[in-house]
């Protein structure tokens, strides 16, 4: 050990024993992933803590940001989006949609429904201001093994079939509940444990009144059909009202009563208990 560090280790030394911690023995903030922190845990993260760093993400037509936040204690990344948009006509799927609208709002509308229901299938996300901007700060997935995309392109087939089946088709279900127009294949994420993420979901809750697509639901599981058939209108207006007009929550309602009716059509065998959670 040269002079210039062991001068340096006795002054670290001396420090200590008069009880100043130096900055750099200092440790870093730590990434605490999502399932070590509840709900609320991760909402009050995302609100209260600092922003220390943004980059783009460098896909998607949202300018969505990735930010690195921390508290002090623990540091993890949020994804921010502050689009808006109102037009008369927009892209989609089937070429150009009437009435279209892209918002940072359905973020977190997806996010309220998604708890309502006992999904679990969509990340925490809250409101709050960045540059002077209002946006959606949403808890960034820890651990994605891959999107449905690269699990299409490989053919990678899930280690439980019947767990795995059974999660898409609720993930199937809540995109007819919420009228979802960009379920595409980047935003279905696979962690590592093959728990399923449905992200982004900015041109969702359109007006329309029936089901998009409504041979697509095909399963639900027992909790969430009771939770469907207790939503209400003076719940949605509690819970949603902030980030969604009236006449959005009264087309939640109908789409509901469709999908409740083919449930029951389909009778108890269109039924299931999860034991993904």
């Amino acid at each position: 050990m040269g002079r210039f560090h062991r001068r340096l280790t006795a002054v670290l030394v001396l420090l200590l024993l008069c009880g100043v911690r130096p900055a750099l023995a200092q440790e870093p903030a730590s990434t605490s992933p999502a399932v070590a922190l509840s709900d609320e845990e991760q909402e009050r993260f995302l609100r209260e803590a600092r922003v220390e760093a943004t980059r783009s993400i460098g896909k998607g037509v949202t300018n969505a940001l990735r930010a690195t936040l921390t508290d002090g204690t623990m540091a993890h990344d949020a994804q921010i989006q502050v689009i808006d948009q109102r037009r008369n006509t927009g892209p989609s799927a089937r070429g150009v949609e009437l009435n279209f609208r892209d918002s940072w709002t359905f973020n977190i509308a997806a996010y309220k429904l998604d708890r309502l229901l006992g999904l679990h299938l969509v990340p925490v996300s809250v409101e709050r201001r960045h540059r002077n901007r209002t946006g959606a700060f949403t808890w960034w997935i820890d651990d994605v093994m891959m999107d449905e995309g690269e699990r299409l392109k490989k053919n990678i087939q899930p280690p439980n079939p019947r767990v795995f089946n059974e999660t898409m088709s609720l993930v199937r279900l809540f995109d007819q509940l919420i009228y979802n127009m960009d379920r595409n294949m980047g935003n279905l994420l696979y962690t590592k444990d093959w728990r399923v993420w449905a992200i982004d979901h900015t041109r969702a809750f359109r007006l329309h009144r029936e089901l998009k697509t409504p041979e697509n639901v095909t399963r639900c599981d027992r909790g969430v059909l009771e939770a469907l058939q207790q939503l209400d209108k003076p719940t949605l207006e509690r819970e949603l009202g902030r980030y969604l007009t009236g006449w959005e929550r009264d087309a939640i309602l109908d789409r509901r009563d469709a999908i409740v009716k083919i449930l029951e059509e389909r009778g108890a065998g269109a039924l299931f208990d999860r034991q993904d959670r």
